[in-house]
């Protein structure tokens, strides 16, 4: 990546994106990832992106859920299409960031990554693709 900071607001109000081409791999690959698994119900994934409803909960209804997975997916579609773009409006900035923090998280779900030293145990290059993700989603919301 690059040193000091991945994402800048500039003075016109649009976001810098700072990502050197290995950083934008792994953005890919997760953009692309949660893109993939909304689609594909076998997809390792897919669990993380929608959790079981619970009938006690309002915001779990069923139609709640259907707005959820739209959001999903219109996020990470506009994250994906704006990949290669230097500079990010407030609406792609913010598909970015909800991917990225989608992407976080089913990656904890799919690893079973659920605790502090399941988390220590993990795979190196493993741990790196979260660390890599965390310091984009830090650098991202410290911009909006």
């Amino acid at each position: 990546m690059v040193g000091n900071r991945l994402f800048v607001r500039r003075r016109d109000g649009r976001i810098e994106v700072r990502l050197n081409e290995a950083g934008r791999v792994i953005a890919r690959e997760a953009f692309g990832r949660v893109v993939a698994a909304e689609r594909d119900p076998n997809h390792e994934w897919h669990a993380g992106l929608n959790s079981p409803i619970d009938p006690s909960e309002d915001s779990d209804s069923p139609l709640a859920s259907l707005n959820r997975q739209r959001e999903i997916a219109t996020n990470a579609e506009l994250a994906y299409m704006t990949l290669s773009e230097q500079f990010l409006n407030d609406s792609e900035a913010w598909a970015w960031l909800s991917t990225f923090q989608i992407a976080l998280r089913s990656t904890a779900v799919a690893n079973g990554l659920l605790s502090e030293e399941k988390l220590a145990a993990c795979e190196p290059e493993l741990m790196n693709f979260i660390r890599t993700i965390q310091q984009f989603l830090f650098g991202l919301a410290e911009c909006l």
